[in-house]
C-alpha cells in the first residue's frame, strides 16, 4: 500500500495536478528565468502543457476567486543547492559540515527586503496576503487582479471530461523581483479546489487475510493446489514480523538509540498511539518509551472526503508507516507529521515543518503520484525544501511506486514522484523470502502476476495472469542523471529518454511485496460498525521506503552522527557485499505463493478466492545483475549497517 498524493491506495491511481515540461530542472536548482522583456522575467513551467489553443473555452470570469504561493527562491538559490551537494558528497571537504537551521535561514532564507519587495508588488495588484512564511507568500483575490500581477490571461481549458482554469501563457514576474520569486502556484485549479473539513472520519472498513498461511518462506506448502512452473508452492506469508526483517538486513545489535525518524503523510489516525502499542506487545517488539511517539499536526484538515483525498484511507498507511519503523529501530524516537491534505501545497507544509524545526535527520514518505502529473513549479518547492533539508543532515527517502513502470496504470511509462527528485532517495521493493530460523534466503524484484484457481480446482486459469502490481522504477523524463549515479546506472537506462542522461529510480529497496509483507495492526470499522483492533498482511513501496529509513536509522547509529542525503554515500558503496544483488530469479527458476483471500475482504462468509501469485514479474522492469529499475544498488545486507561507522584513526608511534 503506498499512498498516492491524488489519491490515497497506491493501487487506486487518479490524475492529480499537471503534465510536467521535459528539461525545466538540473539537478534540481530551481528553473531560471528568461527575460521576455526588460521589466518582466518569466517563471519557467507556470504554463500547463494541457492549456493549449485546441482546449482553450474562453476567457476565465474577472470577477471569478483564486488562491495562490508565490514561493520564495531566498538569498542565494544556486548557492543552496551547491552547498547541498558538497555537504552530502563524501569526496567534498565540506561533506558532513551541516548546517543548524538558523544558520540555513540566514545564509539561504529570504531576506526581509525580498519578502517586503514581493509583498508590495503583490498587493500593488490588488492580491490580498493572507499568510507569509519563510518559504512562500500566500494570496487570494479574483482573476483580474492575478492577471495584473502576473502578467498573463487566466483561461478555461477543457482536461479531459471536466474543466479549469489556468494560464493562457508562462507566468512572469517583474524584474526587480525575480531573484527574490522561486515560483508560484496555484494560477490553476486543477484538480479542484480545498474544501474545508475540520474533523476526521472514523477508520475505514476492516480488511483481513484469510489462510493458510506460511510463518516462513516455504514453511506451509500448497500441496493439493495445483503445480506452478513444475514444482509444489508454499502459501503466502502470513506477514514477517520486526524480528525477521532485522535479520533479514543486517541489524546486528543495533537499535536506532538516539536516531530520529520523522514519517509523513496526510491526516492522522485517532488510534496510532494504542495500535503501535498494541501491536508492538503483541509481536515481541520493544514496548515504546514514553515520549517516544509524537504528532505534530496541522490545526485544520481540508479535503477530506472519499471522493477527493479520503482521510481514513490514510490511516492505514501512517500505521503501517510507523510499526515498521519501530519494528525495524526499536529504540529510535518516531516524529508523525500530518499533512492538512493529500494536495501538494499541504504536503509540502508537512515536508517543511519537519525541516524548519529540524524534527528528525531521517523522513520516511510513502506517497507520490505519476511523473506526468507533476509540473516544474511543484517540482522546484518541493527540491528546494529537500536541499534545505540536506544542509542540515536530513535525508529524505520516498518510496517509488507500486505499478512499476505505470503503463497498465496510466498507459504511459513514467516514474513517479518526489521519488524522481535527484535529492532524495527513491526506495524500490522487493519480494523477500525469510526462511527458518530468520534465516535470508533471498529476493526478487517486486512484481505480480496473477491467476485463479480453475472451477474444477485442477488447475491455475490462464497462468501466470496478468501484471498486478510490482515496484515504481525506470527513467525520469524531466530530471537529468545526478552526478552521483554516472558509472553505476548503466547508460542503457540513464540514456533511455535523453542522450544527455536523465535521473534513474530506484536507488536501494527493501520488503514490499504483499505476498511476502509485514504485519500491521489498526483499529477498523468492523463488518458490526462497531471499531476494533485487527492485523492484516500489508505491502508496497511504502513498506519498503519506512524499512529503509529504518535501516538507516540503525546505520546512523552506527556512524555516530547525521547521515544526511544518502545517496552519494549509498552510491559509492555499490558493488560491494553490503549489499544483496537482488536478481527476478534468485534460485534460478520462475518462482510463486499460493494465496487465499476472503471474497468479502473479512470473513469467509461469501467464499473464498484463491490465486497463485508469480514473483519477480515487474512489468516491463527487470532486476537484473547489478544496479536495475526495479532494485536500485540492492538490498541492504549484512555488513551494510556497520559499513557506515567511521573508520578508525591508526595511532601514531
Amino acid at each position: 500500500m503506498r499512498s498516492n498524493r491524488a489519491k490515497v491506495r497506491a493501487s487506486v491511481s487518479m490524475a492529480a495536478t499537471l503534465p510536467m515540461i521535459a528539461g525545466a530542472l538540473a539537478l534540481g536548482i530551481p528553473a531560471a528565468h528568461a527575460a521576455d522583456s526588460p521589466a518582466r522575467d518569466t517563471l519557467k513551467g507556470t504554463k500547463p502543457t494541457w492549456a493549449t489553443a485546441r482546449a482553450d473555452k474562453g476567457a476565465t470570469s474577472n470577477s471569478a476567486q483564486l488562491n495562490a504561493r508565490v514561493y520564495l527562491a531566498g538569498q542565494d538559490a544556486k548557492g543552496l543547492a551547491a552547498y547541498a551537494k558538497a555537504v552530502s558528497d563524501p569526496s567534498s571537504p565540506l561533506y558532513g559540515k551541516y548546517l543548524s537551521a538558523k544558520q540555513v535561514q540566514a545564509r539561504y532564507g529570504a531576506t526581509k527586503a525580498q519578502v517586503k519587495a514581493v509583498k508590495a508588488w503583490l498587493t500593488s495588484s490588488g492580491l490580498k496576503v493572507t499568510e507569509v512564511t519563510q518559504h512562500y507568500i500566500a494570496v487570494s483575490g479574483d482573476v483580474s487582479a492575478a492577471e495584473k500581477a502576473f502578467g498573463i490571461q487566466l483561461h478555461n481549458y477543457a482536461k479531459g471530461s471536466k474543466t479549469y482554469r489556468a494560464p493562457a501563457a508562462t507566468a512572469t514576474v517583474p524584474a526587480s523581483v525575480s531573484d527574490a520569486v522561486l515560483t508560484v502556484t496555484g494560477l490553476d485549479n486543477a484538480p479542484h479546489k480545498a474544501t474545508h473539513d475540520d474533523t476526521l472520519p472514523p477508520p475505514g472498513a476492516v480488511f483481513k487475510n484469510a489462510g493458510p498461511f506460511s510463518s516462513y518462506f516455504g514453511s506451509n506448502i500448497a500441496s493439493t493446489l495445483p503445480d506452478a512452473y513444475g514444482t509444489k508452492i508454499p502459501y503466502a506469508i502470513q506477514g514477517y514480523t520486526g524480528k525477521q526483517l532485522r535479520a533479514a538486513y543486517g541489524a546486528g545489535k543495533y537499535t536506532g538509540k538516539h536516531v530520529r525518524v520523522a514519517i509523513t503523510d496526510a491526516f492522522a489516525s485517532p488510534t496510532i498511539a494504542f495500535d503501535a502499542g498494541t501491536y508492538a506487545k503483541a509481536h515481541g517488539d520493544a514496548a515504546w518509551k514514553t515520549s517516544q511517539l509524537h504528532q505534530a499536526l496541522p490545526a485544520n484538515y481540508t479535503n477530506t472526503g472519499a471522493d477527493e483525498c479520503d482521510a481514513s484511507g490514510w490511516y492505514g498507511e501512517e500505521t503501517l508507516d510507523v510499526e515498521a519503523v519501530h519494528a525495524v529501530a526499536p529504540d529510535a524516537d518516531v516524529t508523525y507529521v500530518g499533512a492538512a491534505s493529500c494536495q501538494d501545497s499541504d504536503l509540502l507544509d508537512a515536508l517543511s515543518k519537519v525541516v524548519d524545526n529540524h524534527l528528525a535527520d531521517i523522513v520516511s514518505n510513502s506517497w507520490g503520484d505519476i511523473e506526468g502529473n507533476e509540473t516544474p513549479d511543484i517540482a522546484a518547492a518541493y527540491d528546494q525544501v529537500f536541499q534545505l533539508g540536506a544542509v542540515q543532515g536530513i535525508g529524505f527517502y520516498f518510496s517509488s511506486g507500486d505499478n512499476g513502470d505505470e503503463v497498465a496504470n496510466t498507459k504511459t511509462k513514467q516514474v513517479d514522484t518526489p521519488a524522481n527528485s535527484a535529492w532524495v532517495t527513491a526506495v524500490g521493493g522487493t519480494s523477500l523470502a525469510v526462511g527458518k530460523g530468520d534465516k535470508y534466503l533471498w529476493e526478487t524484484g517486486w512484481g505480480t502476476e496473477k491467476a485463479s484457481l480453475s472451477a474444477d480446482g485442477k488447475s491455475w486459469t490462464g497462468f501466470p495472469g496478468p501484471f498486478t502490481s510490482g515496484a515504481g522504477g525506470g527513467t525520469s523524463k524531466t530530471v537529468n542523471e545526478p552526478y552521483y549515479q554516472k558509472g553505476v546506472v548503466p547508460d542503457s537506462l540513464a540514456k533511455a529518454n535523453s542522450s544527455t542522461g536523465n535521473r534513474v529510480v530506484p536507488d536501494i529497496s527493501a520488503i514490499a511485496d504483499p505476498n511476502t509483507g509485514f504485519k500491521v495492526g489498526q483499529t477498523q470499522t468492523q463488518a458490526d460498525g462497531t471499531e476494533a483492533y485487527s492485523e492484516y498482511r500489508i505491502g508496497g513501496t511504502s513498506l519498503a521506503a519506512p524499512v529503509i529509513a529504518a535501516v538507516q536509522a540503525l546505520a546512523q547509529e552506527a556512524r555516530g552522527k547525521a547521515i544526511g542525503f544518502a545517496n552519494p554515500l549509498i552510491y559509492s558503496k555499490y558493488g560491494t557485499k553490503v549489499y544483496h544483488d537482488v536478481t527476478d530469479k534468485p534460485t534460478g527458476k520462475d518462482l510463486a505463493v499460493a494465496r487465499v483471500d476472503f471474497a468479502n475482504g473479512y470473513d469467509a462468509t461469501n467464499g473464498l478466492l484463491t490465486s497463485v501469485r508469480s514473483l519477480g514479474k515487474d512489468s516491463s522492469l527487470s532486476a537484473v545483475k547489478g544496479y536495475d529499475d526495479v532494485t536500485g544498488v540492492g538490498t541492504p545486507a549484512d555488513g551494510y549497517v556497520t559499513s557506515y561507522k567511521p573508520a578508525k584513526a591508526h595511532r601514531k608511534h
